[in-house]
């Protein structure tokens, strides 16, 4: 599975356009327990990326997805902007100068944004956030890998294990966020957060080339 920044573009916009389409879910899930702005917030944010898409440095992928983050980072307002922006950053310096990715540049990049978001919203896995889907789900994407599948596998693979530690997350109790003002009454429902990883990794798996 190899790379370049004309797949990190493909990777990026079909996000972008799947946030955005998702905005109206994204909200209602945060509405559970949280104040309900999280898709609106993450749609406002992916909306400029989209407007102003041909605008981004494309000199190396590394590059244009700092400049992504940095983007986003200007325009979502809570808590998303922060965690969202800081991960595609943390991925975008791992990514700089490799104008051919490789399946371990894209496990190292995504370790990286994990490591990013924990120190940026002071969680881990358990606390009921988006790392409970991302971690599982990069886990995932390391041993397909290593197994050799092809990269329409590899994202599927990905996908799946989402979707469950996304539905598992319903068991937790909120200890990040707005969610985890509510005690124990965010037992019951699935995080927002989560739960937005393992759509836009199906919208991803749906939409990759099977080639």
């Amino acid at each position: 599975m190899s790379g370049s920044i004309t797949d990190v573009e493909f990777v990026m916009r079909n996000l972008a356009e799947n946030i955005v389409a998702n905005e109206t879910y994204f909200g209602e899930l945060d509405a559970v327990v949280g104040d309900g702005d999280f898709g609106y917030s993450l749609a406002r944010g992916f909306e400029i990326v989209i407007e102003n898409w041909d605008s981004y440095d494309r000199s190396d992928p590394g590059v244009f997805l700092t400049k992504i983050a940095a983007a986003v980072s200007a325009r979502i307002g809570g808590t998303s902007g922060p965690i969202w922006g800081t991960a595609m950053l943390r991925a975008g310096v791992q990514l700089k100068e490799h104008p051919q990715i490789e399946g371990t540049d894209v496990v190292r990049a995504l370790r990286a944004s994990i490591e990013g978001i924990k120190a940026r919203g002071q969680a881990d896995l358990g606390d009921k956030t988006l790392l409970d889907a991302l971690v599982p789900a990069t886990d995932t994407l390391e041993a397909e890998l290593n197994a050799g599948h092809s990269g329409a596998e590899v994202v599927k693979a990905m996908a799946v294990t989402a979707r469950s530690a996304a539905d598992a997350t319903k068991t937790m109790q909120a200890m990040r966020g707005r969610a985890s003002y509510t005690g124990e009454r965010s037992i019951g429902s699935v995080d927002a957060g989560a739960m937005a990883i393992a759509v836009l990794l199906e919208g991803l798996a749906d939409a990759w080339p099977t080639n």
